[in-house]
């Protein structure tokens, strides 16, 4: 299970096999059953997990109670609430699994005592949050202001492994609109490619 771990740390290219060898020791793996919590909100973040299977969503709680999704993740990324286990405060949103998973992760003291050793977790976790800034501003070009029609093709188009993986509650929750307007896209699209 390390090696898709390695893998993806030799893809990112600041690491000798020995680093590579080294850090991974220091991550378990950790299943997840679905609907389980990786980071639950309002409680400390105490882990940088490595997804070796499954997927995960991101998302903060409104005051009625309603999830406002703001990420999926699938193998082979890293996943956190980095601000809040960086600070090692209460993360401000939950993760939580949406299929099986198997997650590697890495707690504070671990991480702590393996930049020390390695410098190049440095490097590393740049690289990791540097992609989540680009996912995030993705996110914000793509869905923002958009009609849900032009939401749901651009995902058909460019992310369709959330079509094929994740609830359409959830995936409507992530476009920000209602589910009975994700329904209604998708029927417009199929209706166009029938015809």
């Amino acid at each position: 299970m390390t090696d898709a771990l390695i893998k993806h740390l030799f893809s990112i290219g600041v690491m000798s096999a020995e680093e590579m060898n080294f850090s991974v020791q220091f991550f378990k793996p950790h299943d997840l059953k679905k609907g389980d919590f990786f980071i639950r909100a309002d409680e400390p973040c105490r882990h940088i997990g490595f997804i070796f299977s499954g997927a995960v969503k991101a998302y903060a709680t409104d005051k009625e109670g309603k999830e406002n999704i703001t990420c999926f993740k699938f193998e082979n990324e890293f996943v956190t609430s980095f601000p809040e286990f960086v600070a090692q405060e209460k993360s401000r949103r939950s993760i939580r699994a949406v299929e099986d998973s198997i997650i590697h992760r890495i707690n504070y003291a671990d991480y702590q005592y393996l930049l020390g050793r390695v410098t190049s977790w440095n490097k590393v976790i740049q690289v990791v949050m540097e992609q989540e800034y680009i996912q995030k501003e993705q996110y914000l070009l793509n869905y923002n202001n958009k009609s849900a029609l032009d939401k749901y093709h651009y995902v058909l188009s460019n992310e369709p492994k959330l079509v094929q993986r994740i609830a359409t509650q959830d995936l409507a929750s992530y476009l920000g609109i209602t589910q009975r307007s994700l329904t209604r896209a998708k029927g417009q699209i199929h209706r166009a490619k029938v015809l």
